[in-house]
């Protein structure tokens, strides 16, 4: 099964290190984020990889032409002002018939990816997205009608919301969904394929963690210090 990692953003949110380098390229201990989430899928025996290259691809093609790797990447242009739906569209050729892997190129889980396949294939529908319980990282506050707090939580995670994860597993139908460049995959595709009852939920209670900001790298840069980190083991 192939692995399509989308790569192509321009990382605003991170552009302490962003400037100069695609989110993907941004080092977590000592390899790429990218490569983390390679090695993620490649733990459970799937090493076929398509990355959807723009902002700064040039970067992403120097670094994986020097290193030394067991993967087979095809690393495709799909354009630097591309959305997420049309960066998927433009693999369309590359997928095949197949059913294949999808996630971002910036979020690290210790998910299975074995048992999120067998889910996909037991309930036979076009799309399966990962649901993950955001990490707390602010406290919250319960504030009454005149406004006293009633109740103070510093970083607990209730956990009763779930949040798009990543690690998707598709249909190659759902290409039939996204109508080209300017199509946000997390709009109208996901929004039509949950309105006709063709989209399912893995639920994953584990470790995950995406990098959107300074403090998400720090925080994933401390678990890489630990070997193997909580993605690997």
């Amino acid at each position: 099964m192939k692995v399509i990692i989308l790569a192509g953003g321009f990382g605003t949110r991170l552009s302490e290190y962003t400037d100069n380098l695609p989110k993907p390229m941004v080092p977590i201990a000592d390899k790429p984020i990218i490569e983390h989430i390679m090695m993620i899928y490649s733990k459970f025996g799937l090493n076929n990889f398509i990355v959807a290259l723009g902002y700064k691809g040039d970067k992403i093609k120097s670094h994986f032409n020097k290193i030394n790797h067991k993967w087979n990447i095809e690393l495709v242009d799909t354009g630097a002002e591309t959305l997420t739906g049309g960066r998927i569209k433009r693999l369309e050729s590359f997928v095949g018939n197949e059913n294949f892997c999808l996630t971002y190129g910036d979020g690290l889980s210790d998910i299975n990816i074995n048992n999120l396949i067998k889910f996909h294939q037991s309930h036979k529908k076009l799309l399966t997205v990962t649901a993950v319980r955001p990490p707390a990282r602010f406290g919250s506050l319960e504030i009454n009608s005149d406004n006293s707090v009633v109740e103070f939580n510093e970083k607990i995670d209730k956990g009763d919301n779930w949040i798009n994860g990543g690690f998707f597993v598709a249909s190659p139908k759902i290409f039939n969904f996204i109508k080209g460049d300017n199509t946000i995959f997390e709009k109208e595709p996901l929004e039509n394929l949950s309105k006709i009852g063709e989209l399912k939920a893995f639920k994953h209670f584990g470790f995950w963690q995406c990098m959107d900001h300074k403090i998400d790298k720090e925080i994933l840069d401390k678990m890489a210090s630990k070997k193997p980190p909580i993605w690997l083991k």
